[in-house]
């Protein structure tokens, strides 16, 4: 498929992924398979710009895929086909579809080891709740369900031989926490006030998207900061209408929003702190629009301290065979590897 703005123009050869490669033929690092960071932040300019369409869920461009022809389609993307149609109305055959940017992954998450193992031992984490440390501030397209394979078979193998020497623990203390938990969830069930889970969920996800999306600047970063802070005030008023204990829906939303505020907030202070642009962490403010590898060629470890504030700590980047190298795509990229290949070459004959 091919991207459009609303005059039709296959606009991501104006920002490093040109030349445009032919209908019908993709080419890797070109156009349209270049990384979905930069075809993102290519939205955000063309948006700024004024050449994205207005509709009523957002400003979108145009994925055109009418040239594949309706059997090809059918065959090959009748996912595509059916979302399309389900969604927006829209039959791909005849018309393009209208796409935005939209969170995608998390490449961050709890903190584990190698073997999968938190700082809480014997518990493991993995997916994309979790981070083994594979994927930094960016990742390749497809690795995730690579490390589902590698990581998850090695997270049950280690969660197995850490139950089978483990012992039955501390029974008492198992309890205790136990109904610590059944004692809050029934504080949440049970506390006054007016405020819904919805409206508070919503408005997070726009000051999220507002100072945490493509691009970021100090002053909104600074605002969804402060946002955030007002929602966990009004978090604590949430009113929950069903308080039955079974299938309770309103209940499971409730408890996913207070996490997710603490999350959020996780997020836009570590934002905040990176003084550079890394990855999907891409900055407009002055000094801090390239990559800085002598201050933060480093993880961010955030924590939520037992008063609800948010403490930063940082952990070195392991680098093996691959330090970080300058990001390069289309004709660019051609380039690069043909100058690479020539100094390979001499360096053999020299």
């Amino acid at each position: 498929g091919i991207l459009v703005n609303k005059n039709g123009y296959r606009y991501l050869q104006d920002y490093g992924m040109g030349p445009e490669t032919p209908l019908g033929e993709p080419k890797n690092k070109y156009m349209e398979l270049g990384p979905r960071d930069k075809v993102s932040q290519a939205f955000w300019h063309e948006w700024r710009k004024g050449n994205t369409i207005s509709t009523p869920r957002g400003d979108v461009v145009y994925l055109d895929l009418r040239h594949l022809g309706e059997k090809k389609l059918h065959e090959r993307l009748p996912f595509i086909c059916e979302l399309a149609k389900a969604y927006v109305g829209v039959d791909p055959v005849k018309e393009p579809i209208p796409v935005r940017p939209t969170a995608h992954y998390t490449m961050g998450g709890i903190e584990t080891d190698q073997n999968c193992e938190t700082r809480i031992k014997g518990l493991f984490a993995v997916g994309e709740c979790s981070s083994v440390g594979l994927h930094g501030a960016n990742r390749l397209g497809s690795n995730s369900l690579a490390e589902l394979v590698v990581f998850g078979r090695l997270a049950g193998e280690q969660a197995t031989e850490r139950a089978a020497t483990a012992g039955n623990g501390n029974e008492a203390a198992i309890e205790a926490q136990a109904a610590g938990v059944e004692q809050r969830l029934k504080d949440l069930v049970n506390q006054d006030g007016g405020e819904n889970w919805a409206k508070i969920r919503d408005e997070m996800g726009m000051a999220m998207e507002e100072g945490c999306g493509i691009y970021r600047t100090p002053e909104l970063m600074q605002k969804t900061i402060d946002k955030l802070a007002e929602l966990q005030e009004r978090f604590k008023r949430v009113r929950i209408t069903d308080t039955s204990s079974v299938f309770n829906t309103d209940l499971l939303y409730t408890i996913e929003l207070g996490h997710g505020l603490n999350v959020a907030e996780c997020m836009a202070h570590s934002a905040m702190a990176r003084k550079e642009s890394r990855g999907a962490h891409q900055r407009l403010d002055e000094g801090c629009t390239e990559r800085d590898d002598v201050n933060f060629l480093k993880h961010t470890l955030a924590f939520r301290d037992a008063d609800g504030t948010t403490r930063l700590e940082y952990s070195d980047v392991k680098i093996t065979t691959l330090p970080p190298a300058k990001r390069v795509y289309g004709g660019e990229a051609d380039a690069a590897d043909k100058a690479e290949a020539a100094n390979k070459k001499e360096k053999a004959n020299g």
